[in-house]
């Protein structure tokens, strides 16, 4: 038999060992490579599908709980701390002038006494503000949104509800408009009052009057004293019905804060008030005089 002779055994082994040249070879690496590209692809592209939407659903979700956790702040803010508040007219002008926007504490009364000269807002004690009606509301979703965004305290408060006016009287005192100089005096001792609008006087051409500030009350006034309907409109005559009870005094105005050209804290000069003594039969002084710069007032 011839050295040459074809081994079979030599072939089969080079089938199975996928020789290049061999049909077989081809066809198994053809088809390894045909299923890695096909399985990998989507299971690559299902795993990046899959990651997009939990990263937004993440991002959803942080999103609404910041959301929710400022309205909550916001509103335990507004109930116990502070609130905004828009001015609707010009009784307080030229200290407050219509459409400001100021920031009141409520931490006054409270932890902090009042003061006499402090800017202080109130609800209508006894139907000052008269027959208003409904207050207008916007339509729709976009009226809904208002009031939700003015409840949680985000949007300063436009209820009707509520004035602005300057504590003038504490409980106790004796308020008299006006002496013979055209002066306001308290306890007896006249007072200089830079706050009054420019052109007004102390009375603002209203009637005079002479009255004692009740237990618990405070009698408030207008800056713009002859455009302001205060505590000189709804008295009686014995500072008992034009007061204002201290419980309805939502919180002392400090800031304005809208328009950013008049923006400035809300204080008035110790020296105002500083000679007044304490009311007749008082055990100690009723009122420490506010601290700080002036309002800007006339």
């Amino acid at each position: 038999m011839s050295d040459e002779t074809h081994d079979p055994r030599i072939t089969r082994r080079s089938r199975v060992a996928g020789d290049p040249d061999s049909d077989d070879g081809r066809t198994r690496a053809g088809s390894g490579d045909d299923d890695g590209d096909e399985g990998g692809g989507d299971d690559a592209g299902d795993d990046r599908g899959q990651g997009f939407m939990a990263n937004l659903w993440g991002g959803i979700k942080e999103i609404v709980i910041i959301a929710v956790m400022a309205m909550v702040l916001s509103f335990v803010v507004k109930t116990w701390l502070i609130q905004a508040f828009y001015i609707p007219s010009g009784s307080m002008e030229d200290t407050l002038v219509k459409d400001d926007r100021v920031i009141v504490s409520k931490l006054t009364p409270g932890p902090f006494d009042l003061a006499r000269g402090d800017v202080v807002v109130f609800q209508d004690p006894d139907h000052w503000l008269g027959d208003i009606g409904p207050a207008a509301t916007q339509p729709g979703v976009r009226g809904a949104v208002h009031k939700g965004l003015q409840f949680v305290g985000l949007l300063p408060d436009d209820s009707d509800d509520h004035l602005i006016k300057r504590v003038i009287g504490m409980p106790g005192d004796h308020v008299v408009c006006c002496d013979k100089a055209g002066a306001l005096t308290i306890n007896g001792v006249a007072v200089t009052e830079s706050y009054v609008k420019k052109g007004d006087t102390p009375s603002g051409g209203r009637p005079a009057f002479d009255i004692v500030v009740p237990a618990g009350r405070v009698w408030v006034m207008g800056d713009h004293r002859s455009d302001s309907s205060d505590s000189r409109f709804h008295d009686d005559g014995t500072g008992a019905t034009g007061s204002v009870p201290i419980n309805d005094i939502t919180g002392r105005a400090v800031t304005i804060v809208w328009p950013v050209d008049n923006v400035r804290w809300l204080s008035v000069p110790s020296r105002i008030f500083e000679s007044v003594p304490a009311p007749a039969g008082a055990t100690k002084p009723a009122v420490t005089p506010s601290d700080g710069a002036t309002t800007g007032a006339g």
